[in-house]
C-alpha cells in the first residue's frame, strides 16, 4: 500500500521577513567641504552607493500593516523648525479642493500637536494632522485629482522639486543627517555633518514595530542609479553644492574601484 503524505501549506513570509539584518559592514568617507574649511562631511558610502529607490505605489508594503496605500505617510510629519512649517504653510495655501482631498477640513486644521518622544510625553511638537490613518495631505486612491501626496503633486505640476513644497522630514527620508560641533585635539572646532541610512533604528524604539521598512528590503533596491545620483538634489540641499560635487566625485571613484562593503539589500536584489 502506498504511503500517504500530508501536504503542509506554509504561510507567505511577512514583508519584514525578507529584510536584511540591520548590522553589516559599512564603508565611510570623510572630507572637508570645499566651500568651508570648518565643515566636515562624513558619508556612508555603503548606503549612498546602494540601489535603493522609493517604490511608493509600486510595491511598497507600508509601515502599518494593512495600509500599504499610504506608505510611510501614516503618522504625519513633524516640522524641524518654524521655518520649515512656514515654508510648507505657504504651499498649503495654494492647494485647492481639486488637488487636495482633505481640503474640506479647512486651512486652519492641517496641523496638530503631538509627542515626538514617548519618553517625554509632556514635550509637544507640531506636525501635519492625520486623517483616517494617514497624513492629511495624502490623497487616497480614486481621488479625481490623483492619489499620493498633494504637496508632492503640487511641486510636479509647477515644475518644482518636491523638496521645495514638502516638510523637511518627508523629502529627507531615507537620508539621515546628523550635525555636531566637534572640538579637535588642537582645540579647533568643526561642524561634522554625517549622512547615513535612515534605517529602522532611526525611528527609535518604535522602529521595531514597523510592518516594513524599505531601506532594508531588497524589493526597494532596484533603482537604475545609486542613491548619491538619484538623491542628488536632496543631498545638495543638505550639504551645499560644492560639498555635494565632491561627494559625488568620491562616490563615483569608489564605485569604479569596487566596493569592499556593498549594501546587502542591493546584493540580494540581484537574485529577485
Amino acid at each position: 500500500m502506498a504511503k500517504s503524505h500530508s501536504v503542509v501549506f506554509l504561510p507567505d513570509p511577512q514583508p519584514r521577513d525578507r529584510e536584511v539584518s540591520l548590522d553589516f559592514d559599512r564603508e565611510w568617507i570623510e572630507f572637508t567641504d570645499p566651500a568651508n574649511d570648518e565643515h566636515v562631511v562624513r558619508a556612508d558610502l555603503t548606503w549612498l552607493l546602494s540601489r535603493w529607490t522609493c517604490v511608493f505605489g509600486s510595491g511598497c508594503h507600508g509601515i502599518v500593516e494593512g495600509n500599504a496605500e499610504v506608505g510611510c505617510c501614516a503618522h504625519g510629519a513633524f516640522f524641524t523648525d518654524k521655518d520649515d512649517e512656514k515654508r510648507v504653510k505657504g504651499h498649503v495655501k495654494r492647494l485647492t479642493k481639486q488637488t487636495w482631498q482633505n481640503h474640506v477640513r479647512g486651512f486652519e486644521n492641517w496641523t496638530e500637536m503631538d509627542t515626538i518622544d514617548d519618553n517625554e510625553p509632556e514635550a509637544l511638537s507640531r506636525r501635519t494632522a492625520r486623517v483616517d490613518g494617514a497624513c492629511i495631505f495624502h490623497n487616497r486612491e480614486g481621488f479625481p485629482g490623483g492619489s499620493g501626496c498633494a504637496l508632492h503633486a503640487l511641486a510636479l505640476a509647477e515644475g518644482l522639486h518636491p523638496l521645495e513644497t514638502k516638510p523637511d522630514v518627508c523629502w529627507q527620508l531615507p537620508i539621515r543627517r546628523i550635525q555636531d560641533w566637534v572640538t579637535r585635539q588642537d582645540e579647533t572646532q568643526v561642524l561634522v555633518t554625517t549622512l547615513a541610512e535612515y534605517d529602522r533604528r532611526g525611528w527609535g524604539p518604535g522602529g521595531h514595530d514597523l510592518n516594513w521598512w524599505c531601506t532594508s528590503s531588497p524589493e526597494a533596491h532596484i533603482g537604475a542609479d545609486p542613491v548619491y545620483v538619484s538623491y542628488g538634489p536632496e543631498l545638495t540641499a543638505l550639504i551645499g553644492k560644492k560639498a555635494y560635487r565632491r561627494l559625488a566625485e568620491l562616490c563615483a571613484l569608489r564605485e569604479k574601484q569596487g566596493q569592499a562593503a556593498p549594501h546587502p539589500a542591493t546584493v540580494a536584489a540581484a537574485d529577485l
